[in-house]
């Protein structure tokens, strides 16, 4: 069984900015774990999935994807939720609700795959840069330095991404395109 998580991932300048923040958390609050994934939006937290069907779970995908209209997608400042995790805060738009609503539904009936925390919590959009490793004392430093930052990043998502875990971190393992034309 390998575990797998789906994502979208933003364009590079932006994930270079994540990355830059993920790396002074780092650095100044030895907050490291955010580092070991490319700066995302979970749609679908991780699963598991056996080894020998990871193709027919692609194809899946690839078969909801091709159905979805591209999201526009607004980062803007950052977010908490107490007492570990600090995050850049992604905009809920009807357009992203919707597309992590219909993706689980699709995923729990057509392969199974059920989060239950995801059935009870509403959907957050976020992403990630602190978690954790971060520990109590340091969120409460560093959320004060982060709550009045300002940040704003606009991009369309165009694709979905399903990223595969190695042991030690997440990894890009395919891409899926939404359907242009729609």
């Amino acid at each position: 069984m390998d575990r797998f998580f789906i994502a979208l991932l933003p364009p590079q300048h932006i994930q270079e900015y994540a990355n830059s923040i993920k790396q002074y958390f780092a650095d100044k609050y030895a907050s490291r774990s955010a580092q070991k994934s490319p700066p995302h939006i979970t749609l679908q937290p991780p699963f598991e999935w056996p080894d020998n069907a990871v193709s027919s779970l692609e194809m899946s995908l690839q078969e909801f994807a091709s159905q979805q209209e591209s999201v526009p997608i607004t980062f803007n400042g950052f977010g908490a939720f107490p007492p570990r995790v600090i995050y850049i805060n992604v905009v809920k738009s009807q357009a992203i609700l919707t597309l992590q609503l219909d993706l689980t539904t699709y995923l729990e009936n057509n392969l199974g795959i059920i989060d239950q925390v995801s059935k009870t919590s509403p959907f957050v959009p976020h992403l990630t840069v602190a978690f954790r490793d971060l520990t109590k004392q340091n969120f409460r430093t560093a959320w004060p330095e982060f709550v009045q930052r300002q940040l704003h990043f606009e991009y369309t998502a165009t694709h979905l991404t399903l990223l595969i875990h190695n042991g030690k971190c997440w990894n890009i393992k395919s891409k899926f395109a939404f359907c242009p034309t729609l």
